[in-house]
């Protein structure tokens, strides 16, 4: 079975002169993003203290003005990223510039992918800068992003990055990705700047999104500056790593849920990125289970079906390629709602290709197939090519 893959989980790579061209000039001067050479005598110094293991070039480490861009990025992790830094720099290169990204993709047999960024979101959520600083870089990522997309706009799609600092600026926000002609926005899961997604604030952001069709794609990573789960239990890479993606999904859905955005939005459009979809029949069954019958009074207001229901209206989910219990997700929650997400090019998933995908996904039905590499991500996107 041949089939034109819609990539709904796809990132570029920001190349660094970028900000000077289309950073505010004096957010640019006042907060710029620099990097942070290695140089020959901090590799002395860590081969006196660490021997042949510490005898290599870290990556350089990217600075927002004086503050760092990664939380909890510790030489134990530069040195880990260093040693896996040759096999996947090439794919890097290639998603800094579209010619390129679309040369990797017809590799991959790629038809269309929905584009995300990789440093920009830590930027535009970093905990640390002045709303102005985020809500800045968010416009020059999303005004790069249109030149980036606009070499062939029918294969690579954008996805809006927005700034969550100041939630009474989305709507604005949002009135230029909609005079874009995008149709999807990206969020962090987390809580920003001490709200989460039931705020007051987001009321008429939600509304306008609704009303606009534009469809909302939640999608964490590791080691932001803002509180991210695990990252104040733990500082290994591979502990944060494990929490963070799953766990602040089910922590969103939740937030919509009980907030009782589900409940008045019910055409807006939600998806899980990156986080799997095992997790989906477990936290289902426990809210409609457990949690919803346990005090009804006080979350009637809000959530009038079972959680559950408002999954199946309204919301889609990525899943990773050989994960278990997928046929129970789509028991749960249909074939209708799951999407493939390659996360090109990111060293984490660089092991699972597209070759023989179908085998890969070895329990799904044709046309199961097709709905989770084609037809959802249309439906989701509101793809009219």
């Amino acid at each position: 079975m041949t089939l034109d893959i819609f990539d709904a989980d796809r990132h570029v790579m920001e190349p660094l002169d970028l900000w000077a061209q289309y950073l505010d000039p004096e957010i640019y001067r006042t907060y710029p993003i620099k990097v942070v050479q290695d140089n020959q005598l901090t590799r002395q110094d860590r081969v006196e203290r660490l021997g042949r293991r510490g005898d290599l070039s870290l990556p350089p480490v990217f600075v927002v003005g004086d503050l760092p861009l990664l939380n909890n990025w510790s030489e134990d992790i530069q040195i880990a990223s260093a040693m896996q830094d040759k096999g996947n720099r090439s794919a890097r290169i290639a998603a800094m510039h579209p010619d390129s990204q679309l040369a990797s993709m017809d590799d991959s047999s790629i038809s269309v992918a929905y584009l995300f960024s990789t440093f920009a979101g830590y930027v535009v959520n970093h905990e640390g800068l002045p709303a102005e600083v985020s809500l800045a870089y968010a416009d020059a990522y999303n005004r790069w992003l249109k030149d980036y997309c606009s070499v062939n706009p029918e294969r690579l799609k954008a996805v809006g990055l927005l700034s969550r600092h100041e939630p009474t600026t989305l709507c604005c926000q949002l009135n230029q990705i909609i005079e874009n002609g995008w149709r999807s926005i990206c969020l962090r899961p987390e809580v920003i700047n001490g709200k989460d997604f039931g705020y007051p604030e987001y009321i008429d952001f939600w509304a306008k999104c609704e009303k606009h069709n534009i469809s909302v794609v939640f999608h964490g990573g590791t080691n932001l500056n803002a509180p991210t789960a695990g990252s104040h239990r733990f500082q290994s890479r591979f502990a944060m790593h494990a929490c963070s993606h799953p766990m602040e999904a089910q922590m969103a859905f939740v937030s919509l849920l009980e907030s009782g955005v589900f409940e008045r939005h019910p055409k807006l459009k939600f998806a899980f990125l990156e986080a799997g979809a095992s997790w989906v029949p477990h936290w289902l069954w426990r809210l409609d289970n457990i949690c919803y019958p346990e005090f009804p009074s006080l979350v009637e207001e809000n959530i009038k079906l079972l959680p559950s229901e408002y999954f199946k209206r309204q919301c889609w989910v990525a899943v990773e390629l050989g994960e278990p219990c997928l046929r129970e997700v789509i028991e749960t929650v249909g074939s209708e709602k799951l999407l493939y997400g390659s996360d090109f090019p990111h060293p984490d998933h660089m092991h699972f290709t597209t070759e023989d995908i179908a085998n890969q996904l070895g329990d799904f039905s044709e046309a199961e197939l097709k709905n989770v590499l084609v037809n959802n991500a249309k439906t989701f996107f509101g793809f009219d090519g």
